[in-house]
């Protein structure tokens, strides 16, 4: 994560978008409803800390990292008697809409605040020196000067690991003998979950020809462009894959549709939480499966480590060692398959396999 890129500032400011609660809409992904029970709406514990949760683009909803990370707090809130507020980042808002964005969390009383995803680390680094009593963790956050606030938790996720494990199944389950993978924006971050995907299809079918696109060179709204996301799978089908792994956020709904419009046969991979779940019917019979990265347990756990009195703080990381990462198997499209992929997940954890981190 040292390596990601520093984000330029734009000249637009959006709005802040904070609130008590998440989005309110009615959207429906199959059973699931994003107008669900809102815990930053409901809770009013006073026992445990009061929770800031800042969402990157998408927010609350892109059934990804942003709904890994509220299912944490969630969680956190209702076991340590808490209380939240949250806050969303809008598409091409300056760096300092971030900032005023922890800062109002700060100041409404917030003790443990979460940035969710590298665009705000450095949000973060800025902010967390003016209130050395609250506690700030970013999702795969870093720090570019490599000198660490000291009441800063960088979470990082070994999605490099995963995406090996999803590459293989990718591999095993192609009958075409071609993949697809579709990134959100090319950075750093998101070139890793490539760079273990290819790694892995090729450890398990040397020959398999793997197609790589991305929705966004630097632009942010890759996350949160499901039309875009559809166009770059539905290209790699065309072209012969017929199965492509998306690390794309909530753009990721267009590649699932891009995969039930190519028919019988074609295969999605969803990332950060098991998106099978929250799939709609038509949908699921095409997720192969999903790449995790348990950003719900590091945002546990953060809270948790708050209201012990001993918050977290530098470099954490959480990768298959510690079930940080890993597949998921809903759909039993991987029965066949699964032990080959534990095997793969054994080596990795005992070192015999090295993922490499960049394509």
């Amino acid at each position: 994560m040292r390596r990601a890129s520093k984000l330029a500032a734009v000249a637009v400011v959006a709005s802040m978008a904070m609130t008590g609660c998440g989005k309110n809409n009615d959207t429906t992904s199959g059973s699931k409803s994003t107008s669900q029970a809102d815990i930053c709406k409901t809770a009013k514990g006073t026992k445990g800390p009061k929770v800031g949760l800042a969402y990157d683009v998408g927010g609350r909803g892109d059934q990804s990292f942003n709904d890994s990370a509220y299912a944490g707090v969630s969680k956190a809130v209702k076991a340590f008697d808490g209380s939240c507020v949250e806050g969303e980042a809008q598409d091409g808002e300056a760096e300092s809409a971030r900032e005023d964005r922890l800062r109002q969390m700060a100041d409404a009383g917030a003790k443990a605040i979460i940035g969710v995803g590298f665009a705000y680390s450095d949000a973060v680094n800025a902010v967390a020196p003016d209130y050395k009593d609250t506690s700030f963790a970013v999702v795969d956050g870093f720090d570019p000067d490599s000198k660490p606030n000291p009441n800063v938790a960088y979470l990082t996720f070994a999605a490099n690991e995963s995406s090996y494990l999803v590459g293989a199944a990718a591999a095993l389950t192609s009958k075409t003998n071609q993949v697809g993978f579709v990134g959100g924006v090319h950075n750093d971050l998101i070139k890793a979950f490539e760079a273990g995907y290819t790694a892995g299809a090729k450890a398990a079918k040397p020959g398999i020809k793997v197609d790589i696109a991305y929705i966004q060179e630097s632009n942010l709204s890759g996350f949160s462009d499901p039309s875009g996301g559809k166009t770059a799978a539905a290209g790699e089908f065309d072209k012969g894959a017929d199965v492509v792994y998306h690390a794309a956020g909530a753009s990721g709904s267009g590649i699932f549709d891009a995969a039930v419009e190519a028919g019988k046969g074609k295969w999605a991979i969803g990332v950060d939480s098991d998106q099978y779940l929250t799939a709609t019917k038509q949908q699921q019979p095409h997720i192969l499966t999903s790449a995790l990265k348990r950003v719900d347990v590091a945002s546990y756990d953060f809270i948790s480590s708050v209201d012990k009195g001993s918050p977290v703080t530098g470099y954490a990381t959480y990768d298959l060692k510690n079930n940080g990462v890993g597949y998921a198997t809903s759909g039993g499209f991987l029965d066949s398959i699964k032990s080959k992929l534990d095997g793969y997940a054994t080596k990795i954890k005992s070192g015999d396999i090295k993922v490499p981190t960049a394509p």
